[in-house]
């Protein structure tokens, strides 16, 4: 379950990160009302998933790592933001990173 929360968290801080640079620097509306609200939801639902168990450094580091990762996907592929082969290799670290935090941790 707290793996749910965590989810739920990446996805609210994802859609807050790109609707930081859909607002313009805060000049529209809609992505700027986005940018409070998704923030202020990844942060509660990181904390539901730390009050359900889920190890600080796991939760953090998955969390950060998915969220380096979806935008970066993100502005290559709908922002026109250019990703080069040493910035993808850069988020395949961060995610091996995130997984040997997992996989090293005990159960």
């Amino acid at each position: 379950m707290p793996y749910v929360f965590l989810a739920l968290a990446i996805v609210s801080e994802v859609a807050a990160t790109v609707s930081l640079r859909l607002s313009d620097g805060f000049s529209r509306v809609v992505p700027s009302v986005v940018v409070v609200i998704g923030y202020v939801a990844a942060f509660a639902l990181l904390s539901q998933a730390l009050t359900r168990g889920l190890a600080l450094g796991v939760a953090y580091g998955t969390w950060a790592a998915a969220g380096v990762a979806l935008v970066a996907v993100i502005g290559a592929g709908f922002l026109g933001e250019s990703l080069s082969w040493v910035q993808v290799g850069g988020v395949v670290l961060v995610i091996g990173g995130v997984l040997a935090l997992e996989l090293g941790g005990a159960h």
